[in-house]
């Protein structure tokens, strides 16, 4: 017998060893080698890799992204509660100054978390690279997931250092901390949705300019910031209660002063179904590619 024919030294005629199974198709055939990379139903690198890029991207601009909205807030806090300090003293038994500032801190959430989504994707667009996510391997709704995730993350911390710094010229009592959790991140991920739809949808800096000034900036000022709805004519009344942007700072006011002009649940309860729509519709234009593929 020849010692070197296949039968004995268990080669098949493919060069391989008949005790061991070919290697699937397209994975490395030696350790070391590149390959595809394994994926579950969830792209987690991927998702964490976007994620990270839009966290650094708003990092490096710290004086903009953070420190702008807590003077901005700052200053808002002085001109009222000197332009009113003497002619409002107290809202529902409150100090006016500590009435006002949880509003103004949810303010500062809001927009931050706006305009990170709203910014990122429309920069991305003028720019052209937003092929490249595109073309990256997540679905459409790891792509809204780490958008929006990172948008409410920016949005959270602005808060914390907004309410933070006004801690320091405010008493600021906690009174439910979860009530203020929950409507903080509700507010957080409802505007970074609201922003990847008007980055999608927008194509130049004036289109997103007005959905800015026309749309978030009038709701946040017609939503119970600066004053309590209670005092609002029926007209005006009636289109507070039926205002997102008043169930956000409602709920998260009530928080800290103990007392809400609405119903917190039910306030709660229409940011989540509200949420969770915004979230349909981001799904939606990832998966069409609208105003995102030429």
């Amino acid at each position: 017998m020849n010692p070197f024919s296949p039968e004995t030294t268990g080669e098949t005629n493919s060069g391989t060893n008949s005790g061991t199974a070919p290697p699937p198709d397209g994975a490395p055939d030696r350790p070391g080698a590149v390959g595809p990379r394994p994926m579950g139903a969830v792209n987690r690198l991927g998702l964490w890799t976007l994620y990270r890029k839009e966290l650094q991207r708003f990092l490096k601009v710290v004086s903009q992204s953070l420190l702008a909205p807590i003077v901005t807030t700052l200053l808002f806090l002085s001109v009222f509660s000197v332009a009113m300090g003497d002619i409002v003293r107290e809202i529902g038994g409150v100090p006016f100054a500590e009435f006002l500032a949880p509003g103004l801190v949810m303010m500062a959430i809001v927009q931050s978390s706006f305009q990170n989504t709203a910014g990122s994707l429309l920069i991305s667009k003028i720019q052209g690279n937003i092929v490249d996510v595109l073309m990256s391997p997540l679905s459409p709704g790891e792509l809204a997931a780490a958008y929006a995730a990172a948008g409410a993350t920016r949005g959270l911390a602005v808060g914390a250092v907004t309410l933070g710094a006004m801690a320091i010229f405010v008493p600021v009592q906690v009174q439910a901390p979860l009530t203020i959790l929950y409507f903080a991140v509700m507010a957080s991920v409802m505007l970074a949705l609201l922003g990847l739809i008007g980055g999608i949808w927008s194509d130049k800096f004036e289109q997103m300019a007005a959905v800015t000034n026309f749309v978030v900036t009038p709701a946040a000022f017609l939503s119970g910031t600066f004053y309590s709805i209670e005092r609002l004519p029926p007209p005006l009344n009636d289109f507070a209660q039926v205002n997102p942007f008043f169930f956000m700072i409602d709920g998260f006011r009530s928080g800290f002063i103990g007392r809400a002009d609405g119903d917190t649940l039910a306030g709660g309860i229409v940011l989540l179904v509200l949420n969770l729509a915004l979230w349909l519709v981001c799904l939606q234009l990832f998966r069409t590619g609208y105003r995102l593929k030429s």
